[in-house]
Parts: C-alpha cells; sequence; structure tokens
C-alpha cells in the first residue's frame, strides 16, 4: 500500500497525540503558555517526563518554545489544536453515552432472564 507524504504527516501529527502525558500537557497549554515547572506541577510529574513529551510535541510542530528570560515558555503552535480536543471530548461523550445505553440495555436482559 502506497502512501502520500500528507497521509504519513497525518499519522505521524496522530502518534504524536498518542499518549495520555502529551494529551493533559496539551489540555494545559490550551488555557495558556506554562514553563516546564508550571507544567511540572499542573500534571503532577517529574521534569524529565515533561521535558521528553514536549520534545515530541514540539518536533511534530504541535508546541512551540520561546525563551523569556531563564526559562522557557511553551504554547500551542495553533489554537485549532484547543478545538481539536474538544471535538474529541465531543466524539468520546457519544461514546461513552452509546456504551451506556448499551449496558443498561444488558442490564435489563439479564433481569429478565
Amino acid at each position: 500500500m502506497v502512501h502520500t507524504p500528507l497521509q504519513a504527516f497525518k499519522a505521524r501529527f496522530f502518534r504524536a497525540l498518542a499518549h495520555p502525558v502529551r494529551i493533559r500537557i496539551l489540555e494545559t497549554l490550551a488555557r495558556g503558555d506554562r514553563s516546564v515547572q508550571e507544567l511540572q506541577e499542573a500534571l503532577g510529574l517529574e521534569q524529565p517526563v515533561v521535558s521528553q513529551q514536549l520534545a515530541v510535541l514540539r518536533n511534530q510542530g504541535i508546541v512551540t518554545s520561546e525563551k523569556q528570560g531563564l526559562s522557557v515558555r511553551y504554547s500551542l503552535r495553533d489554537p485549532a489544536i484547543e478545538e481539536l480536543l474538544s471535538v474529541a471530548r465531543r466524539i468520546f461523550n457519544n461514546h461513552l453515552v452509546d456504551t451506556g445505553g448499551m449496558l443498561r440495555e444488558l442490564q435489563r436482559e439479564s433481569r429478565r432472564g
């Protein structure tokens, strides 16, 4: 199967999002730029973990960094990332609503018999 460069780019982009810590970082940065130390405190994670995950996001062009004094501040490169996270939450919510409906139906079936 042949993949176009655009398809490969999309796959790398979504792979970069495919980690719980990176999602948490993006959700935090959606509320405003942060330093590594601020992200550590907000997420309750060690500096090496935060730095490693930021490097993945930065390498894919999802976040940017800017040196300010002695610290580096990270921000979302594109505000549409916040929209993407919001759409994903709606999709997950819809999925959970559907799953909840199936669970209730299964419970009704098991009571019947």
